[in-house]
């Protein structure tokens, strides 16, 4: 019989060359870019520029039906294309508008073109899918009282939708979010439209970032919310997503966020992205998130139980500070988490004792005492353990949080503040949406110093027990003094969103409050 449709005939031939190209091919295998700390994950070959990702939302029981959208560019000849991908089911893909063949690896997802694609040249990718929200404690798509959130850190992005998963790879996102009546969406970036209706009362948000992101920060919220807006600096677009039955509970604390954005701006510039509120959702997660525009927090956080306001304050200053430090400069790779946790501690901890509740050197001297034992359990700061199989969110130990904010005090004490400060700044500025590690810190840190500092970071970022603390002769991690009794920090129940420290005497709370260390806000 003579073929006699076009369409037909080309999707005839096209579906003959994939099977000749898979025929002498060797079997698709997960590949990944060599991070130390999660080998297999991010993708070699190509340059991610935009995600697209359409995403049909029923309740948050059932796999969502989606499109994911990747226009990138190829960095080398590729016969194939892997992406990180798992807990979804595809449908078919294409690669450069033709159907592409389609392998799941290990985590990987393994498109086969029917053409080998020449470097350099245009890449556009088409995955239809489902995106499961169910069965995962390990981060992706987090199940609220009311619809879902998203906890992408630090490797879970691809639970949720086929992407170069890694931080060294940022691109510009969109999102359109199909949800039912009643719902309300917000997700990364600004609203690009009004929400669209679409039949039986859905309607279709959609939102642009207007900078690039890493896959680990994507956030979609999708619930009975209330959208609060008000402005902050400058004129500065504040939004924050509550949900609705809460509104008026949560209204002090929301206001805070302004005053937050103007100390941390005095500190190290002007906050770097097109918006900023805060996620506060109905779930248990165990810990706060910085994604992208929009930090999570956990409702409990703001139950009144528990944790003295300026513990709370200083958790949504830690939040915040990630958007500077690990969001706009983001981590090349995960052994530089550091840069991210340090810094966003260091900076809850200055904003704690500008309070005058919990000093910095205090908590810089307790860090101290413990800083022996942080790094035999995880490894140096700037060279850390992996985490245990199936544990990943082990890697957020204390080593990286006041163990690297520790890393900076040090800095401070060697160099002095006015140069000190110049080198936040200058670091924030300077890095702007892109990515940075270690040996980019320590040359710019030494460049403020006029001096080089790698002999001086060096045993603190990588040494196997801390050095000597400049200006402090007295401080020992294994002879100086023990906080008393009285004021010890005591252990939190496991469900806390985050360990608080303990509060100076006087001011301590009815309820038991912890080591700033102990929990995990990353």
């Amino acid at each position: 019989m003579q073929l006699s449709s076009p369409r037909l005939r080309a999707a005839l031939l096209a579906a003959a060359s994939l099977t000749l190209v898979a025929a002498v091919l060797p079997p698709p295998k997960p590949l990944g870019i060599g991070d130390r700390l999660f080998p297999e994950l991010g993708n070699p070959g190509y340059d991610v520029l935009s995600y697209d990702l359409s995403l049909t939302y029923k309740d948050n029981l059932t796999p969502l039906d989606a499109v994911t959208v990747i226009e990138a560019r190829t960095l080398e000849p590729l016969e194939r294309i892997n992406l990180d991908f798992t807990n979804g089911t595809v449908a078919s893909a294409e690669v450069n508008g033709e159907p592409a063949g389609v392998d799941s690896v290990g985590e990987d997802l393994v498109l086969t073109p029917a053409h080998a694609v020449p470097a350099g040249t245009p890449l556009h990718l088409v995955v239809r899918h489902t995106s499961d929200p169910r069965g995962r404690a390990d981060g992706g798509w987090v199940p609220t009282e009311d619809g879902l959130a998203m906890a992408n850190q630090a490797d879970a992005a691809h639970r949720v939708f086929p992407c170069n998963d890694h931080p060294a790879d940022k691109a510009y996102f969109t999102f359109r979010v199909t949800a039912p009546a009643g719902t309300t969406v917000v997700a990364n970036g600004v609203p690009s439209s009004l929400p669209a209706a679409r039949a039986g009362g859905a309607a279709v948000w959609t939102y642009k970032t207007l900078h690039p992101m890493a896959t680990e920060l994507a956030q979609v919220s999708v619930g009975r919310s209330a959208v609060v807006h008000r402005t902050g600096p400058h004129g500065l677009p504040l939004r924050d997503v509550v949900p609705a039955a809460d509104r008026e509970r949560l209204e002090p604390w929301l206001a805070k966020t302004a005053g937050h954005i103007e100390w941390m701006e005095e500190r190290v510039g002007r906050y770097p992205f097109e918006n900023y509120g805060v996620l506060i959702a109905r779930a248990k997660t165990g810990f706060e998130l910085e994604t992208q525009t929009l930090s999570l927090f956990e409702n409990g956080l703001f139950a009144g139980e528990g944790y003295p306001e300026w513990y709370v304050e200083s958790v949504m200053v830690h939040e915040l500070a990630h958007q500077w430090f690990g969001d706009s400069v983001t981590p090349r790779t995960w052994s530089d988490l550091w840069l991210n946790e340090g810094h966003a501690t260091w900076y809850e901890a200055l904003y704690a004792d500008g309070l005058g509740k919990y000093s910095l050197e205090r908590r810089m001297r307790e860090a101290y005492q413990r800083s022996d034992q942080w790094r035999a359990a995880g490894g140096p700061p700037a060279a850390p353990k992996a985490a245990a199989p199936g544990e990943k969110i082990g890697l957020f130990r204390p080593v990286v949080y006041d163990g690297a904010a520790l890393i900076l005090y040090a800095l401070r004490q060697e160099i002095g503040g006015e140069a000190f400060d110049r080198v936040e700044r200058s670091w924030v500025a300077e890095h702007k949406d892109g990515t940075a590690g270690t040996e980019d810190f320590v040359r710019l840190a030494s460049r403020e110093a006029g001096r080089d500092l790698g002999a001086f970071l060096e045993p603190w970022l990588y040494g196997q027990t801390t050095p000597p603390m400049p200006g402090h002769p007295e401080w020992s991690g294994s002879t100086a003094p023990k906080p008393t009794p009285k004021t010890a920090p005591k252990t939190a129940p496991k469900t806390a969103p985050k360990a608080a420290p303990q509060a100076a005497p006087g001011t301590a709370p009815k309820a038991a409050v912890a080591d700033p260390a102990a929990g995990k806000t990353v």
